[in-house]
């Protein structure tokens, strides 16, 4: 039995978009780990691959809560273009964009389940995470 929680489609659908951008940041950071070469590889593609893991357990979370609460998990990424580059200042500025815009995603959705503990803890790590990997691409890019 799905469980039940206020505003219960508006956080699937919120979730949802979560999903489709972990789905893509999983897909983007594997491109770039491949593609990173140089010396920035020694760092990069380490960094890339460990943050593409991350994205498939926040997905593989995020899409356990969507089931959970009797919604149906989008199976698409979301459609914003990834970028192909080998320059790897590019690659770093991508990964920063796409981790502000995860941030975001977590940031409207912990409030919204704030009533039911077990998806908000989880939601607040998955967005302490976000902002965590956002200050290390500012970091690498010395903004």
């Amino acid at each position: 039995m799905p469980v039940k929680i206020a505003n219960q489609k508006k956080v699937i659908a919120a979730l949802n978009k979560a999903l489709a951008w972990e789905l893509r940041a999983s897909a983007m950071y594997a491109h770039y780990a491949a593609y990173v070469k140089g010396l920035e590889s020694l760092h990069l593609a380490p960094l890339f691959k460990r943050e593409a893991g991350e994205s498939i357990g926040h997905a593989d979370k995020v899409r356990t809560m969507i089931a959970e609460l009797g919604g149906q998990a989008v199976t698409d990424r979301d459609p914003t273009p990834i970028l192909h580059t080998e320059d790897p200042r590019q690659m770093v500025q991508e990964a920063l964009k796409t981790e502000r815009k995860a941030a975001q995603h977590y940031s409207a959705i912990v409030p919204m389940a704030k009533a039911y503990y077990p998806h908000f803890h989880t939601l607040v790590h998955i967005q302490k995470e976000e902002m965590d990997a956002v200050v290390e691409f500012e970091n690498l890019l010395a903004v």
